[in-house]
């Protein structure tokens, strides 16, 4: 039987239940809380008002994509099932359907066990298909910890099914502990077994030992570049929650807390769970398809060349005082589509604290800060899908670009003398157009502020570092928002 190369099967992992009632609440829901949807109100241009309707990530992946799910007459199929199935991984369920409480290493077994059971359901006695066997893990909070204790802890699971994981995609994932009221939680605290968020419980149970203090690293055990993780930064639609951890997260994950080291990421305005929560969201859908089942990945960086003070700083810095400033980097990406209303995958602003920041010397002088090379900011990872361009061959998103400052410091005391509130220093809308031609991709792009973006726009300039759109205003802002495309899989 020969396997398809994209499809594999997706298993989802449910986040954490804390009191014994929520644990009973989700033995006797049938898929976890990943067949939740939403709702939205969008007004027409008429001033009247239409429902958009979220059907759920397991509805949407039936609907458009084939797959299956694994239950038939009230309980999961025990013989074959297809390539393409979900399959919802019960762990808060004793062999009774009764409530249960198992630890992370233990749920982290368990899982092991299933993604061997998967396999043999979906390849039955096929060597060569048992051998090519892949599977996705997409998992909620703390699922996103079970499936890196089964990676990561040599101790736990079989070598098949750690070597059967082909991606993981994490929905607010605490990778780095939670914090409440600027602390993380102690290991002491086994109420509930909240200490499974404690970063030396953590570097137990995931085998590894903290970096720099962190324990948000896989430590060479799986990919970082297949391991997803979205950010959320709405702590204001959680629930009491989001009073302890407050802002710069998802009302309970600390945005700092939310991401593995080194693998891609995104940053949208969603709360950890509920109404407004990432896992019933059109963005999350849109970033997990497209990492799943998508050719193409995308990194955007934007290298500054120049940035200008405002005059009255500028003035005193000519006149020998001491400036200090620091920088914000806001980037909201947006594909054009076809099939669904365009959503931005990535959404880094300043007003939801989730903008990227650089001090001066980080990107001009990074000698004076101890490091090595100059630390541009990355506005992008994402990845996109060829096969959903709905005309030719091109590939259209938007760039909505924004680089603006802290207030400055001259001398020590606070300057705002003249300077206006919260000005930017450079903005712009950035439509870019990718064409695949033979073995290379063709860059154009138009800045769609003063320009209709549907026009054919300007080729992208290219030099040692890349494909870039040269970025000027008559501030003095000068800069390159360079892109580069790989093939993805």
């Amino acid at each position: 039987m020969a396997l398809n190369s994209i499809y594999h099967p997706i298993i989802y992992v449910r986040g954490f239940a804390m009191r014994d009632t929520e644990i009973e609440d989700t033995v006797n829901t049938p898929y976890m809380g990943f067949n939740l949807g939403a709702t939205r109100i969008r007004q027409k241009p008429d001033r009247s008002f239409v429902h958009y309707i979220f059907e759920s990530p397991l509805i949407r992946l039936m609907k458009e994509y084939g797959y299956q799910d694994v239950y038939h007459q009230g309980a999961m199929i025990e013989g074959s099932i297809p390539q393409k199935s979900v399959i919802i991984y019960r762990y808060y369920e004793g062999e009774q359907g009764a409530g249960q409480r198992p630890t992370i290493p233990e749920a982290a077994e368990g899982l092991s066990q299933l993604i061997e059971r998967v396999r043999d359901q979906v390849c039955g006695e096929d060597n060569e298909a048992r051998n090519a066997f892949k599977v996705y893990l997409v998992a909620h909070s703390m699922g996103g910890l079970i499936c890196r204790c089964l990676l990561q802890n040599d101790a736990i699971g079989s070598k098949t099914a750690k070597s059967s994981v082909d991606k993981v995609f994490t929905y607010g994932t605490p990778h780095n502990g939670i914090e409440m009221s600027g602390f993380n939680v102690p290991s002491f605290l086994g109420l509930w077994d909240i200490n499974n968020f404690n970063r030396s419980e953590m570097a137990k149970y995931l085998g590894l030992k903290p970096k720099n203090g962190r324990v948000s690293h896989l430590d060479g055990k799986f990919p970082e570049e297949r391991f997803f993780c979205l950010v959320g930064s709405n702590h204001r639609d959680y629930n009491l929650a989001r009073l302890a951890v407050g802002p710069m997260s998802d009302g309970l994950v600390k945005i700092e807390n939310a991401y593995i080291d080194g693998a891609p990421r995104v940053h949208t305005h969603l709360s950890h769970s509920g109404h407004f929560g990432m896992v019933n969201s059109e963005e999350g859908y849109q970033n997990l398809v497209r990492f799943l089942f998508g050719n193409v990945k995308l990194e955007g960086k934007l290298v500054a060349l120049n940035l200008p003070l405002p005059p009255s700083v500028e003035t005193a810095h000519k006149e020998g005082k001491t400036v200090r400033g620091s920088y914000y980097f806001e980037a909201t990406v947006m594909p054009r589509q076809s099939d669904a209303p365009p959503v931005p995958l990535t959404d880094r602003r300043v007003e939801t604290s989730s903008a990227i920041f650089r001090t001066y010397d980080e990107m001009f002088h990074p000698d004076r800060v101890k490091l090595t090379y100059a630390r541009h900011p990355t506005l992008c990872t994402l990845f996109l899908d060829t096969r959903k361009i709905a005309v030719g061959r091109t590939l259209v998103f938007t760039i909505d670009l924004v680089v603006r400052s802290t207030d400055f410091i001259v001398d020590g005391s606070w300057f705002f003398n003249k300077r206006i509130p919260e000005e930017n220093i450079f903005r712009e809308k950035i439509a870019i157009k990718a064409t695949r031609a033979d073995d290379h991709w063709q860059f154009r792009y138009v800045m769609s502020d003063d320009n209709w973006g549907e026009s054919r726009g300007r080729p992208c300039g290219k030099d040692a570092l890349g494909c870039f759109v040269p970025l000027k205003n008559n501030k003095g802002f000068h800069g390159r928002l360079y892109m580069t495309f790989e093939p993805w899989e």
